[in-house]
């Protein structure tokens, strides 16, 4: 079966390359490592490249769902994924996922939709139920009955009721507000308690997928003597709608049903009837006054409609039934969220216009304008931002950078969105800019000029004066290194340079009658190359040292 699934699943998958956009399906429940999808191919990327640059797959809920192979570039499943659990009744069940490739940066976004099969039975909450109904109930009332549950969705959810056959009762299968099946029993002729106390009946349901899967409850019905009105509610449908910031304890509406008998079968109790528990745990029923109270805070996010089914019932036994239809308005109240991917720092001081910084997603998981976010970055910056997908941008360079100017930025990211009242949130980028040899060192003097007297006893290694330069760049492209790139011969074994400091020594005995002056030019060279060149001038001054001679 699972072959035929996984050929079924390459079969029908599509994908989409413009904008990087990328679209697959597959069936629930492949077992861990399926193949999804050729990711490489689809892309049009080729393997030996892709293995040589740095990829990673980002699912954007919080579970990882799929992997990426970079031997093959295959994008199969991490482990088995039931659609029920991560999508419940959500028609088309899609996990996006973005795959980051580097070296050079760009981002691929992709979905995959799980496909429901027809793995859940319909099931009902019990498998056997009492219903109390009066002998002088009037022929065609209705009886709401428990609804069954089934998971899956489409044709593979609850389709149908069917019911045992009985002389007395038939079933009838309306559709909600929320698209569900409801069945209720109509009575279809008058109960006699004496002649037959109880009935029994069988109600089933059933499914429409491939194969066909059901479920089945017991229904016994007690006939009741006496009581011969039904409570009957104001209204059939009560419809409300409430904000999801309302408060704790809020009244929400009354609900209100009368009895035409008198005495205790007059007195009617409000109840909520069948409805799951977590609706339960939302909103309160006083039984006396009918009024509906809010006793847990509402979310828009997790529940923006309720149908809640309420029994009016005498002390008699008699019942009627009316829906309450709830509708949560959402509030601007979730704070956009930034999400850095990924940074680029160091930035080269000559990286070119264009190159992609950073990139970052946001969302926001109010609706409408209170979810739809905007982005900004701080004004006189080097830099602008892109939008790329719906919910994704990128901070590219717009300007030349100088690290000898600016030599690091913190670029302040801010989300806003449309609510009113704005509410926002920031993000700060930290860049430093990495230094690239694009300064000469330039001497402090272009022309240096020294004047030696000479002495007897003048130790050698005696400095004679020194030159100096500096270079705007940092590390070693400001190392400077110093040499004589021009010196007369007679001069070379009579000075020294030191290539570290600039010092120029004595390094011979210096003879006035023998030079009066030297020159030299002296060449400072970086580490990454650059050089500058300064002129030196010598003077020997002379000293009485000879006798005259005759």
């Amino acid at each position: 079966w699972w072959g035929r699934a996984l050929l079924w699943c390459v079969l029908v998958a599509a994908w989409e390359a413009a904008w990087g956009q990328l679209r697959y399906s597959v069936p629930e429940e492949m077992p861990k490592g399926s193949f999804v999808g050729d990711v490489a191919k689809d892309l049009a990327l080729e393997l030996p490249a892709l293995r040589a640059r740095e990829a990673r797959v980002f699912d954007t809920g919080r579970t990882q769902y799929f992997v990426f192979d970079l031997q093959n570039g295959h994008l199969s499943m991490k482990e088995r994924v039931d659609r029920e659990e991560i999508c419940a009744a959500v028609v088309k069940c899609v996990l996006n996922f973005e795959i980051l490739v580097k070296n050079p940066v760009n981002l691929y976004r992709g979905e995959v939709e799980i496909l429901d099969i027809n793995d859940n039975s319909p099931t009902f909450p019990e498998r056997n139920s009492v219903l109390e109904i009066s002998e002088y109930t009037a022929p065609d009332t209705r009886f709401p009955l428990e609804k069954a549950q089934d998971p899956d969705i489409g044709v593979n959810s609850l389709q149908n009721y069917e019911c045992s056959e009985s002389s007395y009762f038939t079933l009838d299968v309306k559709n909600g507000d929320d698209g569900m099946k409801y069945p209720e029993l109509i009575l279809v002729k008058s109960l006699d308690r004496e002649q037959q106390a109880a009935h029994h009946l069988i109600l089933t349901a059933t499914d429409r997928g491939t194969p066909v899967k059901s479920g089945s409850t017991t229904i016994k019905i007690i006939v009741l003597d006496g009581n011969d009105n039904a409570p009957e509610f104001t209204q059939p449908v009560y419809k409300v709608t409430v904000r999801e910031d309302v408060a704790v304890g809020s009244r929400l509406l009354q609900m209100s049903a009368t009895d035409r008998d008198e005495g205790p079968n007059a007195e009617v109790k409000y109840s909520f009837f069948k409805i799951p528990e977590k609706f339960d745990k939302t909103f309160k029923l006083d039984p006396e006054s009918g009024e509906i109270e809010i006793t847990q805070k509402l979310n828009f996010e997790e529940q923006e409609f309720y149908e809640l089914d309420v029994q009016a019932r005498d002390t008699g036994g008699l019942s009627s039934h009316s829906k309450v239809l709830i509708t949560v308005v959402d509030v601007n109240n979730h704070v956009p969220e930034i999400v850095i991917m990924s940074v680029l720092s160091p930035v080269p001081e000559d990286t070119q216009l264009g190159t992609v910084i950073a990139i970052f997603s946001v969302q926001d998981r109010d609706s409408g304008a209170n979810g739809q976010v905007r982005c900004s970055i701080g004004e006189r910056l080097p830099f602008r931002l892109e939008k790329t997908f719906e919910d994704y941008y990128r901070v590219v360079t717009a300007e030349v950078l100088d690290r000898e100017e600016v030599s690091e930025y913190n670029v302040t990211v801010r989300a806003s969105d449309g609510g009113s009242p704005s509410l926002w949130s920031s993000a700060v980028l930290s860049l430093r800019v990495l230094d690239v040899n694009d300064n000469a060192p330039v001497f402090a003097e272009a022309r240096y000029s020294a004047r030696v007297r000479l002495l007897e006893n003048l130790p050698e290694s005696s400095l004679a004066f020194q030159v100096k330069a500096t270079d705007g760049d940092e590390g070693s492209n400001a190392e400077i290194t110093y040499s004589f790139s021009d010196i007369a011969k007679s001069a070379r074994h009579l000075f020294t340079l030191d290539s570290r400091t600039g010092d120029v020594k004595v390094a011979g005995p210096l003879d006035y009658e023998e030079g009066k002056y030297y020159e030299a030019t002296v060449e400072g060279k970086d580490g990454g190359g650059l050089s500058a060149h300064a002129k030196v001038h010598i003077d020997i001054l002379d000293v009485n040292d000879n006798a005259p001679a005759l």
